[in-house]
């Protein structure tokens, strides 16, 4: 038979024990990391992502983000330094976009490589650089700066707008480099 004396201390060390497992199950949560794009217009956008996967260079999209709100257009650890967007203002017209070529299309897609995009039947569409800097989380906020597209960066005084279109010199094909047309 347990005295009641003793089912205290009993209880407390179970309690103590529970505390530190939920503890450690919370430290050892991973840290969430994405490349997120946020519409910070008043209008719906479209957007589209390309990167350089293990298969080659791929397009997907759309993406679709309501004003305020984010969507993640890459989920887990950015693997890549460099990757390129096309965001498209579904409403008042105008575009996000950029002198790196990649393939589209009207309806959801992924297209894998960037070349011969009319031959294949896609869209031959310019994409804008975004350099993480090699970070494992990237956050872009897509803007209006009086009344143009604006992008800017995850440090929010880094506007983004005419982005320089660095070469990584770990990948020395560029898309432009690779597209044929």
């Amino acid at each position: 038979m347990i005295s009641s004396a003793m089912v205290n201390p009993i209880r407390l060390g179970s309690t103590l024990l529970l505390a530190a497992f939920g503890g450690l199950l919370a430290m050892a949560t991973p840290a969430r990391a994405e490349l997120r794009v946020c519409n910070e217009t008043a209008n719906l956008v479209s957007v589209a992502l390309g990167y350089r996967a293990e298969r080659g260079w791929m397009s997907e999209g759309w993406w679709q983000a309501p004003p305020g709100d984010c969507r993640t257009l890459y989920q887990g650890d950015l693997q890549r330094r460099f990757y390129y967007l096309y965001a498209v203002d579904d409403i008042g017209g105008g575009a996000w976009d950029g002198q790196v070529f990649m393939c589209t299309r009207d309806e959801t897609f992924t297209i894998f490589g960037v070349e011969d995009c009319l031959a294949r039947g896609y869209e031959r569409t310019g994409f804008f650089e975004i350099d993480t800097q090699n970070r494992t989380d990237w956050t872009l906020q897509l803007t209006e700066s009086a009344g143009a597209p604006s992008i800017v960066g995850p440090d929010l005084g880094e506007n983004l707008e005419d982005p320089a279109f660095l070469v990584d010199p770990d990948e020395p094909l560029t898309p432009d480099s690779m597209d044929t047309q």
